[in-house]
């Protein structure tokens, strides 16, 4: 077989290729047999016609479609690797010759993955990160935890004020008529949680049990339900209910109630180590972004659109399954917010491009620096995922398969290309 790559446009490239004769009539053979059942032929049981008289009955090409198809999967991976070509959409197939007497030429136009033309990425400067915990941080987390472990209790002597959870019948309208998502008969809200649009939670402060009340507002502008945006509205409210949070006391037994220490002292204790690890992750995390943020910038290349597309089904799909994990189906999220697939897709569309590009850049570094990665490192990182699913660990590298420890390998090495872009930066 002889094959010829002629690069057409910016990341397509055309190849042509030409297939022996003898190879072809194998295929076409191969498509007899695999498909001889399918054909009736007159003076023939189902499935025992000859080969010649069902091309005779049917015409000669009859088999050619299969063959093709099957001569096109056994020469189109070895041009590939053959000529050091990386795909990144499904190949467009055209048939130049083909006939029983000739050799069989396939020409293919498919996008390639993209040149990176890499800017200066080692000693890149960055302003220094750094997050320090304070006491005032630690006090917080353990109002965090008081505020979850408070005790709800029913107020009926008082009006309402900031920090009640109010129950609230509510009809809203705008010049007298009710608007959709208006109403509701028994709404829980939390005073100064921001649940509503700004104005209206203030406006029941100093409200009291069964009182009705005249709530006023006008929606924004921009708002997502186009036909309420800028628009007066009037809600009629009714307070059904007033509940107030009844804090427990920060003292020692709190801390027996609500973690595995004994006293106060070793609870902050453990607070505080928690949140200056997490200060150090933090640090880490944007350090490195800041590294890359630069390291791409200074980088050039010219991104297939069928990357970027694949990137955003990729968010999408991330963004549907997060919402499913909070009970919310995606189809009800864009009735809600008022949009549609294509202005979600439009959303992620600026993310998308700029972590393909990340990716590429950070690929081609990779590369650039030879990074290489030990079978070693890839027994640890498949350990580590084992645990993670929590299967035994030889189970789990038995179930990885080489596509599997190539995607593996792929990651460890921008990782250990990412440390090493962090290592020679220059921090100010």
């Amino acid at each position: 077989m002889k094959s010829q790559v002629e690069k057409i446009e910016k990341n397509v490239v055309k190849i042509k290729m030409e297939v022996e004769n003898s190879m072809f009539l194998d295929a076409v053979k191969e498509s007899y047999f695999k498909n001889v059942k399918k054909f009736n032929v007159p003076g023939f049981r189902k499935g025992k016609a000859p080969k010649e008289i069902i091309e005779r009955y049917y015409g000669e090409e009859v088999f050619f479609e299969d063959a093709i198809e099957g001569v096109f999967q056994k020469v189109y991976p070895q041009v590939i690797i053959e000529n050091n070509i990386e795909p990144v959409d499904r190949p467009s197939l055209e048939v130049e010759q083909i006939g029983k007497d000739k050799d069989l030429i396939l020409v293919v136009n498919v996008t390639v993955k993209p040149e990176v033309e890499l800017g200066e990425y080692k000693g890149i400067e960055i302003e220094k990160v750094e997050y320090t915990v304070t006491d005032e941080d630690v006090e917080k987390e353990i109002e965090k935890a008081a505020a979850k472990n408070a005790r709800i209790k029913t107020v009926e002597d008082r009006p309402i004020k900031e920090g009640d959870i109010a129950t609230i019948s509510y009809k809203g309208t705008i010049d007298g008529v009710e608007f959709e998502g208006g109403s509701s008969d028994e709404h829980k809200l939390t005073i100064g949680s921001g649940e509503f649009i700004e104005g209206f939670e203030a406006q029941l402060v100093g409200k009291n049990l069964n009182e009705e009340v005249d709530v006023n507002f006008t929606f924004p502008e921009g708002y997502f339900k186009e036909e309420l945006s800028g628009k007066p509205a009037v809600f009629a409210v009714k307070v059904l209910k007033i509940e107030e949070k009844e804090l427990p006391t920060i003292d020692d037994e709190f801390v027996k109630d609500v973690s595995e220490f004994d006293t106060l002292e070793e609870y902050k204790n453990d607070i505080r180590k928690n949140l200056e690890q997490r200060a150090q992750d933090r640090e880490k995390i944007e350090k490195e972004n800041k590294v890359l943020e630069k390291v791409v910038e200074n980088a050039t290349v010219e991104i297939p659109e069928v990357m970027i597309k694949r990137q955003i089904d990729k968010l999408v799909y991330d963004f549907k399954h997060q919402l499913g994990h909070q009970g919310i189906d995606l189809d009800t999220y864009l009735l809600y917010t008022g949009s549609d697939m294509e202005q979600l897709e439009s959303h992620f569309e600026e993310r998308a491009q700029k972590e393909v590009k990340a990716q590429l850049v950070l690929e081609k570094i990779t590369k650039e620096e030879n990074i290489e990665v030990t079978e070693e490192e890839i027994k640890t990182e498949i350990e580590s995922l084992a645990k993670i699913y929590n299967v035994t660990e030889e189970n789990f590298y038995d179930r990885f398969n080489d596509d599997d420890k190539e995607y593996v390998k792929s990651n460890i090495a921008v990782r250990k290309c990412v440390q090493g872009l962090v290592d020679s930066a220059k921090v100010k």
